[in-house]
């Protein structure tokens, strides 16, 4: 087991008087302040605190104390986040303070997901992709190795290759949904990931260390700033204040309206409300103000207007950690896609490696440059070629010709016995063939009957709509 830091008492203090929390002896505090502190902890770790709360609901159903002792399970867990490995952590301590009990819980946590033995999900090196700690499913196997990496918790049952229901991971991210009110990204394992015997408490191994999932992912709802741009996963109730405790809605805020969080989220007013999640205040677009539930909340992009042809596709590809606007709010709607831009996309799209790649010998992209790591995997892959002078061009406006043989050289869409409608694309030219699969494949149905528009330059959105529609067709095909 990992040697873990002592909590800081300073830290812990801190997350006190924010709470406005005094221990009582074999006291349990109301259900708003455990909310606080379990919130209040995971944010300091920057954990997702949804992970968190449905830890501690799962190990000790959100309790420190019972019948005015402190709850010790028989495996020697002790308190709200049944912590086990004591030999770092004050005994007393763990079992009198339910704020040292929740930090030393938070802490292991944040040691399990910094694991390098255990498998990682969506991880990819360098800055391109970055492995976010804010994605919920990320976390899956840091759970898992909260509880312990024994047979028992295999997300997936050796003998028959069914889903293991019962795993702890897999109760705690059902807690989770339960809480949030909605479904998390699905993490397709299979029994020949994990390699163990059931008959045995021996630890599992990992046989597959990486995993890509092409699935919208779940991002944790206590991080949005103020004056960012949000919006709901379904309709909700619009509220004059910050609880569900007593009949204060004015209003309806429906799926696809932006809305602009006021400041940083706020506590159920009712202290004794068994509400797992926060508040935060919105503005609405006509300048109504009041409070939403976190849990309903998602990122949005103030330019997509709500059901715009490419606004699934943006907010899927987003949810992926493929696609990033040019800041928290701002996609950039109606520009053109430019070609490095185009690379980056694929880049995250196939989780292709950075490191190790030969030098392509674009002359006008230099081993100082930002880009050259990822034009260089891009060239590698075969995904990307230069013209005939040796230039990459990593400003210019990617043209539909290209885009149709960048999606073919990626997805490899099925040769098709019919030919497309299109005029303008003469037979035999270098992107006929490319045009005519993705033509038959569903991808693009070009800008008229009879028109492809070869040298139209493509928008972001665009693009969008024809990288998810490529991706589906892998998950199909």
């Amino acid at each position: 087991m990992n040697i873990f830091l002592i909590p800081s008492v300073h830290a812990e203090t801190q997350i006190a008087d924010k709470c406005s929390f005094e221990q009582s002896e074999g006291v349990n505090p109301d259900p708003q302040t455990i909310n606080c502190l379990l919130t209040e902890a995971a944010v300091k770790y920057d954990i997702p605190p949804e992970i968190v709360k449905a830890v501690a609901e799962k190990e000790s159903a959100g309790k420190q104390f019972e019948d005015n002792k402190p709850l010790i399970s028989e495996d020697g867990g002790i308190g709200i986040m049944q912590v086990t490995q004591k030999d770092n952590y004050d005994d007393t301590r763990l079992k009198q303070d339910i704020g040292y009990n929740i930090e030393a819980g938070v802490e292991i946590l944040n040691k399990m997901y910094d694991r390098n033995d255990l498998p990682s999900i969506n991880k990819s090196e360098g800055s391109v992709n970055t492995y976010q700690r804010n994605y919920i499913e990320n976390w899956y196997f840091a759970v898992m190795a909260y509880n312990g990496i024994k047979p028992v918790n295999s997300p997936v049952i050796q003998e028959n290759g069914d889903e293991n229901k019962e795993a702890y991971q897999e109760e705690v991210f059902e807690i989770i949904e339960r809480n949030m009110d909605r479904e998390l990204g699905e993490l397709d394992f299979s029994r020949d990931d994990f390699d163990y015997d059931p008959a045995k408490r021996d630890n599992i191994r990992f046989v597959t260390m990486e995993y890509r999932f092409l699935e919208p992912f779940t991002s944790s709802n206590y991080f949005y700033k103020k004056g960012q741009t949000v919006g709901v996963v379904q309709e909700v109730n619009l509220r004059s204040q910050p609880t569900t405790s007593n009949p204060n809605v004015i209003g309806k805020v429906k799926q696809g309206e932006h809305l602009t969080i006021e400041g940083s989220y706020t506590y159920e007013k009712s202290q004794e409300s068994l509400n797992p999640f926060v508040w935060y205040k919105v503005e609405k677009e006509n300048g109504t103000k009041g409070y939403v539930a976190s849990n309903y909340l998602r990122n949005k992009f103030k330019d997509v207007p709500a059901n715009h042809y490419a606004e699934e596709s943006i907010d899927q590809l987003f949810d992926m950690n493929i696609l990033r606007g040019h800041n928290e709010d701002t996609f950039g709607m109606k520009e053109n896609l430019i070609r490095i831009h185009a690379a980056m996309l694929f880049v995250r799209a196939e989780n292709l490696s950075l490191t190790g790649r030969p030098d392509p010998g674009f002359v006008d992209v230099s081993p100082e440059s930002r880009y050259f790591d990822t034009v260089s995997a891009v060239a590698d892959e075969g995904i990307f070629n230069g013209d005939e002078k040796g230039n990459f061009h990593i400003e210019d406006d990617l043209k539909r010709s290209e885009m149709a043989v960048l999606l073919q050289n990626v997805y490899n869409f099925e040769k098709s016995s019919k030919e497309h409608p299109f005029v303008d694309v003469k037979d035999d030219i270098w992107y006929d063939e490319s045009v005519n699969r993705l033509y038959h494949a569903g991808i693009t149905s070009g800008v008229s009957a009879d028109q492809y528009g070869p040298s139209e330059t493509v928008t972001r959105e665009q693009f969008a709509a024809f990288l998810i529609r490529s991706i589906e067709y892998q998950k199909n095909n």
